[in-house]
């Protein structure tokens, strides 16, 4: 028997369905954690700052795929980032959203693989604001991440 939505799930912001993530969110953030990770181990500024981009779009994935409640999907050509799905479904994280989608075209063209897009120090600034952004996802989303152990 189908339960009643609470009202809490009645007051979720909606987002069509095609948009939302299909992993968890303590799954995304251990992708999210693992990026940070490889971010960190990474020497070329560009593909260390697509990196931790990355990390962040996936904790905002997690946070989507908590708060959010799916919709009937709207047109397939409409394009919306996850960073303006975030300030819909957790305004809380809109100075965030801001920051993260700036740096949006720089992550493309570093993955392009284009020279000198990116200097070390943005790239640093990066990792340590997206290891801070995702700290935060988890904390509000009250999701304990537990790293793996390597095998010895």
């Amino acid at each position: 028997m189908a339960h009643a939505p609470t009202a809490g799930a009645l007051d979720a912001p909606t987002v069509p369905a095609n948009l939302l993530p299909n992993r968890t969110p303590a799954q995304l953030l251990a992708i999210a954690h693992g990026g940070l990770v490889e971010a960190g181990r990474t020497r070329p500024d560009g593909l260390r700052y697509a990196a931790a981009h990355l990390a962040a779009l996936r904790a905002a994935a997690a946070v989507l795929a908590a708060r959010a409640r799916p919709a009937a999907p709207t047109r397939r050509n409409q394009v919306t980032s996850v960073w303006s799905l975030l300030v819909l479904v957790a305004p809380e994280f809109g100075e965030w959203a801001s920051y993260f989608a700036l740096g949006a075209g720089k992550r493309a063209a570093a993955e392009a693989g284009i020279p000198r897009v990116v200097t070390a120090r943005e790239a640093d600034d990066l990792l340590m604001a997206a290891e801070n952004f995702v700290a935060q996802v988890q904390s509000a989303l009250g999701v304990a991440y537990q790293p793996r152990l390597e095998a010895a």
